[in-house]
Parts: C-alpha cells; structure tokens; sequence
C-alpha cells in the first residue's frame, strides 16, 4: 500500500493553518517529533493511532501536532514502564499472549487452532490474521537446486540447524529480491523460504511433492517408516504448537537482525544460530536420549538419579511461563496417546515425570512430548531441533514483519561499562 493511501485510511477535518492554533506537521516532522522513519508514521495512521489529512492540492499529509506529541509521550510511557517492570526488554507485539496456562495466536486460542488448521494455515493467521483454508507451500525448483547443493556439500556430521542454515544463506544469495522489506515482497519469501528449507534437507524416504503438506513432506526427511495419519496429524499439531511463543532468544535475535533491517533470509539465519543452545531448540533432543535410556534400563529411576547426580536439569520438565501444564504437551500427549507405538515411550515419560516429581513437582513440557514423537516415529535424537526449527521459521517471519513495522535500530539498549575508569597509561 502506498503512502498515499494510508494517509486517506484516517483524515482531520481542521485547516492546515487553524486560526490562532498551531499549524499541523509535515509527515517529516511528525517522524522527528516521534524518533521514527516516515513509513512508520504512516503505520501509525492505518493501526488508527494517528489522524492524518491529506494536503490541499499536494501529495502529502499533515498531522495535529497534539495528537503527534500524545502518541510520543505513549510511546515513552510503554517504554518506562517495561524497564520499570524488572524485564530487561519488553517489546510489544500483537502475535502471541501466554497467559493463565494457556497461549493465543492472534487472540485465537492456539491448541484449538491447531486441532483444527494445518500448520500452513495457522502460520498465515500469524503473519496477516487471517485464514486461507487448504493452503500449501510450494518453492520454485531453483530455490530448492541452489539450497540442496549447499547443503550437500556439508560434511556427513553436520547437525540439522547447520543445514537450514546453509540453506537459507543459499536461498537468500538466489533472490535479488531478498532486500525488499514491505509485507508482500516478505510474504512471499517466508511461503517459498519454509518449503525450501524441507526440501533441503537430506530425504530418507521417497521425496513428497509441492502439493504435499509441509508435516507430509518433513516427515520424508526424518524418518524411514511409511507415514501413517495419526502420526502425521501429531507432527503437524506440534508444528503448529510451536510456530511462536512469546519472545523466546531466538525470537529476540531475530527481531534485533529485522531491527537493523536484515532481510528476511538473515533475521531467520539469526534465529537459527540461537536455538542449537541446550535451554532452546536442542532440548528436545536431550530429552529423547533420556527417553531412549529409560527405555532401555527399564526403569526412570537410575536415569534421573543420574541426570540430577550429575547436576544437570532434567530434560521436558518444567516452564518458566507455565506455572501449571504447559498446554502444548498436554495436546501432543493426547494425540499421542491413541498411537499405540507410542505406548512405550509415553509410559517412559510418565514415569520421568513421576520419579522426578519426589524431588520437584514439575510437570512435563512441549519437549518431552516431542521427545515421545520422535522417538516412536523411528526419527534420529536432531529430529526435535529440526521439528522445532522448521516451525518456529513461520513465527520469526512474523516477528520480523512487525520489527520492520517499528523505528529502525531500536533494539539497541546502552552497555553499562564497569572497566576501570579512563584515561590510563598505554599498555607495555
């Protein structure tokens, strides 16, 4: 939309020279008086948090100088009153909301919108808020030739984030396009960008097809066994679960990157290099090796004992944000619990949670249920980091989305030098 037209979205009706008032702002000066870009001048004029007119006889727009004076002073007042909150950094964003044991999409319930959307429709609600039922992703054959020989290349050892990553600096090196930021131009990457980072990856099974669902086509990937629905329907669901969730590392690296105006490609490359941590991404898989040694002792016991011996946390248990259950878990275990493959190592993962309750009542989280899929779908112990990168992919779009939305270079906060005070001498 061009700026012309957000500034017809809302319009004042006084004078540009009102008599005996102050005159009305140029779009340049209301940006100054607000510390952001014009663009986001306009954003502000088609959220409905700034009137605007149209100039007689001109192209531009004018704006009421106390209208422009109260958004700013709003401005500094969210801001004091997130570094008054205790938070390092809080950032307002319309996408997710975690509260009372439960999280939303939009406003939307998010474990009812994944029972009841593919994870490419409840990515578009992220990205726009609205549904476009039946939707697939599909690459152009040339994103996906470019991404798969970079890829290839990759020594044998390499992890799966090191491949998406690869993948996604190959993709981006193929599109002249990636430097254009509007919403569409960015849309249409993330729609070819997720698909081709699957295709990427190294398939175990037949390829799937541009037609297949994202969850059919990930499954190729990580698995040998032949897909069966149920198993898919919980792939699907937890890609689903896992598109966004507050402002987890990742999420804050890559809005940081969008903030200093990456492209797409490279705000999703700083996502990427954040959830290899073992308190990120790669939980899962540390908690699908405990489930596999569980299963084969036979017993949680010696396996948490071991784990707590050690003193190292317990892998899938426990949620900062989930006082109670983490809502996430308790839908994947429900579709897991009516695979009867998965029996065993749900009941693995029971009695983790029951063993490590003597010690503290923590209930299980989003990891330890992707553990049981992943480890009763036959997938390798990298297969959760790659679920959870493949997913959390349509969420840093978004976040990105709203970052480019925002005054550039924002998520700069000041260091607090604590060296020894200057001058000294030169070192000898």
């Amino acid at each position: 939309m061009s700026f012309d037209r957000y500034g017809d979205l809302m319009r004042d009706q006084e004078p540009d020279h009102p008599a005996g008032g102050e005159r009305r702002l140029t779009t340049r000066e209301a940006a100054e008086l607000l510390g952001v870009k014009p663009e986001t001048v306009y954003a502000y004029v088609s959220r409905g948090q700034l009137g605007s007119r149209r100039t007689p006889g001109g192209r531009g727009s004018t704006f009421d100088p106390d209208q422009v004076r109260d958004l700013a002073r709003r401005n500094r007042r969210d801001s004091g009153a997130a570094a008054a909150s205790g938070h390092e950094l809080a950032v307002r964003t319309r996408l997710t909301l975690i509260e009372s044991d439960r999280f939303y999409y939009r406003g939307v319930d998010a474990v009812e919108l994944a029972a009841r959307h593919t994870y490419e429709e409840v990515a578009e609600w992220l990205w726009t808020g609205r549904l476009r039922p039946g939707i697939t992703f599909s690459a152009p054959e040339s994103s996906v030739a470019v991404a798969r020989r970079a890829v290839d290349a990759l020594p044998e050892h390499a992890g799966p984030t090191d491949r998406l990553r690869v993948a996604a600096v190959a993709a981006a090196v193929a599109d002249p396009l990636r430097f254009d930021l509007s919403e569409e131009a960015v849309l249409g990457t993330a729609r070819v960008l997720i698909p081709t980072l699957v295709a990427a990856l190294p398939p175990v099974l037949r390829d799937g097809t541009d037609r297949d669902p994202i969850a059919r086509r990930l499954w190729t990937r990580l698995s040998g066994r032949p897909a069966d629905e149920p198993t898919l329907r919980a792939l699907d669901t937890a890609l689903s679960l896992l598109v966004d969730h507050d402002l987890a590392a990742s999420t804050l690296a890559v809005r940081v990157a969008a903030s200093a105006r990456a492209h797409a490609y490279a705000a999703l490359s700083a996502g990427l290099g954040v959830i290899e941590g073992p308190l990120h991404g790669a939980a899962g898989g540390l908690a699908h090796r405990m489930l596999l040694e569980v299963l084969e002792v036979g017993s949680a016991a010696p396996v948490v004992a071991e784990e707590l011996r050690a003193g190292r946390r317990i892998p899938g248990l426990g949620h900062r944000l989930y006082p109670g259950e983490d809502p996430r878990a308790r839908a994947l275990f429900a579709l897991l619990e009516d695979i009867p493959r998965a029996a065993p190592a749900l009941a693995a993962a029971r009695d983790i949670q029951a063993t490590a309750a003597r010690h503290a009542p923590l209930h299980a989280n989003v990891d330890l249920a992707l553990a049981v899929l992943t480890a009763s779908s036959g997938m390798p112990t990298t297969a959760a980091e790659t679920i959870f990168a493949v997913a959390r992919t349509a969420g840093w779009i978004a976040h990105a989305l709203e970052e480019y939305g925002e005054r550039p270079l924002r998520m700069r906060p000041s260091g607090l030098y604590s060296g020894p005070r200057p001058p000294r001498p030169l070192p000898q």
